[in-house]
């Protein structure tokens, strides 16, 4: 087994020959494949002009098992089988990259939030056009290795563009959303590179591309903006950044030999996506003989697993809690306000200037502003305003926008053989952006570690250089505002960072082999209740503070999981589908008996009518606190709950407050005699009722998604009732819930028995591909909606024993 990872020299010659015949059978050439649109094959695995190639089969879903010579090659394949399923996807996102958007789709549209917050194409292609006309991505791609990427991740991307325009070449589009599509056209490397700067700068810049495009110097003349609330900001800051309102999270456990039935470990990943556009994963194998073999979930337009498993170790990850961006406060010269001041030196900002082709209409330019620490930015999203004023500006400070190691970073997952060789890979490659990473391996060892590219804010610093408004919203969300005219506020390197300005991974909060590891997107703190973790800066979260209801509720359960002992695979799959509401084992029997008692059995709407709840108090008397799609009453009290929680701050929602010294039980005991109490009730009765949707209607008869002709039952819970199996769906006025928006996304439970293969069930929730025509465009979410699984095929045995296996060669076409 190799596990160099090659630099930008030369390739270190190979020990062994790789050839595609290793795989131990006869490859069929196939012209039927699984995927809609995918018909075109070659006769040849092993084309005489050269060209890139590798070997598709097809198992049960549309899932790949993708056999390549080495990473351009698999890379190739890889492009070819997710163009083959996700075209039109892959499609918009490379328009995005380009910043072409309001060129085919007019300026004022949104974009879509898969590759930034972009509110409207003209901001997005203003932001992702000055990316491209500053070669700010060539210039990452020349950066030698460990600070830049290596040779095979590179290797990767090249061929990922290749096969892409390969299937385009050799296919014709069918899904609708895109077929014949002026905009679905060939891509190169530098495309697929930019695509995953983006995604490296999700929670950085590209969540303040508004405020980037948007920032403009004050009129000369002109009165300056207020200066931004301390108090406001802080609320602000923490609204952003709040994990409840995402449209991404997760779920992920290790569990330890020590809790199991055979001495391995295992692992449940639940990653919490959304289940339409770009930020979608997609399943494959990805085999290089005698390199790596590896299983999983890749976000669209990546070309490596992200999530996944190989023979000896599982891994997944949770959105984390870490802050990866700060700002600096500018001051500047009163006489120029594009020239601010650090130590008393005047220094001019650097002009970036757009033009942005736009439909039906002349040509926008605009122009940005940089400064040494990142852009001028006049704002965090909508919630976080930072006005640009004659005296003061902010600038951006993203150490992502330096940082394409995360193909690596997934590299070393892949060829890793045990949990230390998972920090193993964090530890040289520091490519993960904003996720913690949550693994388990055959021996019997867990992990989690928070191992992020984050800005080295310490406490400290933050003490000793934050400004008026960073004293505020340092402290309530880690969101450091920096005095940048002071060079003794530099934020420093650690000596075992590969970059400067950001944590080395020995400062990041780590839990090795405890009995289980869990995040449910709160801080690391409580990853094990029995073991907490302390001693990390404020930036990385919170410590001794109240957790969420979803991360509650996973510690009961995984914590009892662990001391039942003796857990196997199966113990996995029930918990993903245990659907058990902890708001509800809470809430619900004292909401029922306060309803009960209201006088007249009715309640004041916020309207000023009155309600008639009887039925409502006793529909959620008999509910079983599940979110199963047979459960009757569980839509009445999801509805009842956001109205409550939106309704009843959280300091009055609760008898019992938080305490640090019981975090996981505390606060408890519904307190029904706050003022919005009986208004909810109230309000959801009326709202189910004018929806046409019974008190006690089965949750799936509500809670569905439409693919094709047939509704497909979805089960599952929002957030705030704590549910392990999240599902965050849409609710029109008047109809009910119409669609699902994000949620459990690719499921895996894996461990290991005394074979090779690993033992693994998988489940892609929305299924492999987003055209309407394909044969694996719901096939998963029906096993979804039956709580059903896949079984991985891993091992070539299993591969060539799926009845409905079919093999593709293909290659380049010169």
């Amino acid at each position: 087994m190799s596990t160099t990872r090659t630099t930008g020299g030369v390739r270190p010659p190979r020990t062994r020959t790789r050839r595609l015949s290793a795989v131990g059978v006869t490859l069929l050439t196939a012209v039927a494949l699984l995927p809609a649109g995918a018909g075109a094959a070659t006769r040849d695995a092993r084309p005489s002009d050269g060209g890139l190639h590798a070997t598709i089969r097809y198992t049960q879903y549309g899932i790949p098992h993708i056999v390549a010579d080495d990473h351009a090659d698999l890379g190739f394949g890889t492009g070819w089988a997710q163009a083959a399923d996700q075209v039109c996807t892959l499609a918009d996102g490379y328009v995005t990259v380009r910043g072409e958007r309001s060129r085919h789709f007019g300026p004022g549209a949104a974009p879509g939030s898969a590759l930034s917050s972009a509110s409207t194409n003209l901001s997005s292609d203003l932001f992702f056009r000055g990316v491209r006309e500053s070669g700010t991505v060539e210039k990452l791609l020349k950066l030698p290795a460990p600070a830049g990427a290596s040779r095979d991740a590179k290797d990767l991307m090249r061929g990922f563009a290749a096969g892409y325009n390969a299937w385009l070449k050799q296919n014709r589009v069918t899904d609708p959303a895109c077929a014949k599509a002026s905009w679905v056209k060939p891509i190169t490397t530098l495309d697929v590179a930019r695509h995953g700067f983006a995604v490296q700068v999700l929670g950085g810049q590209g969540r303040a591309v508004d405020g980037i495009t948007g920032a403009r110097p004050p009129a000369a003349g002109a009165p300056d903006p207020a200066a931004p609330d301390p108090r406001r900001a802080a609320d602000a800051a923490r609204e952003l950044l709040d994990p409840q309102g995402a449209d991404m999270g997760s779920n992920a456990v290790a569990f330890s030999g020590r809790t199991t039935a055979d001495g391995k470990g295992l692992l449940l990943g639940n990653p919490h996506y959304p289940w339409q556009g770009g930020r979608r994963f997609w399943q494959s194998q990805q085999t290089i003989p005698g390199e790596f073999n590896v299983s999983g979930g890749s976000l669209l337009g990546t070309s490596q697993v992200n999530i996944g498993f190989n023979a000896d170790v599982a891994w997944s990850h949770t959105v984390a809690t870490g802050v990866p961006f700060n700002v600096h406060q500018l001051t500047l010269d009163p006489a120029d306000p594009t020239v601010y001041l650090v130590d008393g030196e005047r220094h001019t900002m650097m002009k970036r200037t757009v033009t942005v082709a736009v439909k039906g209409g002349a040509p926008v330019t605009r122009t940005q502003w940089w400064t040494r620490y990142g852009p001028v930015v006049t704002g965090l999203g909508a919630q976080l305003p930072l006005p640009w004023t004659s005296t003061t500006a902010y600038a951006l400070n993203d150490p992502n926008a330096v940082n394409l190691r995360g193909a690596d970073t997934g590299l070393g997952f892949a060829e890793a053989r045990s949990t230390a060789g998972i920090l193993k890979s964090l530890r040289e490659t520091q490519g993960l952006p904003w996720v913690n990473t949550v693994a388990a391996d055959r021996r019997g060892h867990s992990l989690l570690s928070q191992s992020q590219v984050l800005p080295r804010i310490t406490d400290d610093l933050a003490r000793r250089c934050g400004t008026a408004l960073g004293k505020v919203t340092y402290p309530a969300a880690g969101v450091a505002v920096l005095d940048g005219s002071r060079g003794d506020c530099a934020l420093g390197s650690d000596k075992d960072a590969v970059q400067p300005g950001v944590f080395g991974p020995a400062k990041a909060p780590t839990l090795k082999d405890a009995p289980y590891a869990v995040n449910s997107n709160d801080s690391a703190w409580l990853t094990n209740a029995d073991r907490p973790i302390t001693g990390y800066e404020r930036i990385f979260g919170t410590i001794g503070t109240q957790r969420s209801m979803r991360t509650r509720g996973g510690i009961e359960d995984v914590a009892a999981l662990a001391e039942k002992g003796d857990l196997t695979v199966r113990d996995l799959q029930r918990q993903q589908f245990a659907n058990r509401v902890p708001a509800a084992d809470l809430a619900a029997g004292d909401a029922a008996k306060a309803c009960a008692a209201l006088p007249g059995g009715t309640a004041t709407g916020s309207d000023g009518s009155r309600v008639d709840v009887g039925e409502a108090c006793r529909v959620l008397g008999r509910w079983d606190h599940r979110m199963d799609t047979g459960s009757r009453g569980a839509l009445l009290f999801d509805r009842f709950w956001r109205k409550l929680t939106a309704a009843v701050p959280g300091d009055r929602l609760w008898k019992a407050p938080f305490s640090a010294a019981d975090p996981v039980r505390t606060p408890h005991t519904l307190n029904t005699s706050a003022p919005g109490f009986a208004t909810a009730l109230a309000d959801t009765v009326r709202e189910l009722d004018t929806a046409g949707i019974a008190l006690d209607a089965p949750l799936g008869e509500h809670q569905y998604v439409v693919r094709g002709k047939h509704r497909i039952p979805v089960h599952g819970g929002t957030e705030s009732l704590g549910v392990w199996n999240k599902i965050e769906a849409v609710w029109e006025a008047g109809r009910g819930y119409t669609e699902v928006a994000h949620g459990s996304s690719h499921v895996q439970a894996v461990g290991w028995d005394d074979g090779r293969c690993p033992k693994a069930r998988t489940l892609l929730t929305y299924s492999q591909s987003s055209n309407p025509d394909s044969p694996h465009h719901s096939d998963q979410t029906r096993l979804y909606a039956k709580e059903r699984w896949v079984t991985s095929r891993f091992c070539e045995k299993d591969i060539l024993g799926d009845p409905a296996l079919k093999v593709v060669k293909v290659r380049e076409r010169r």
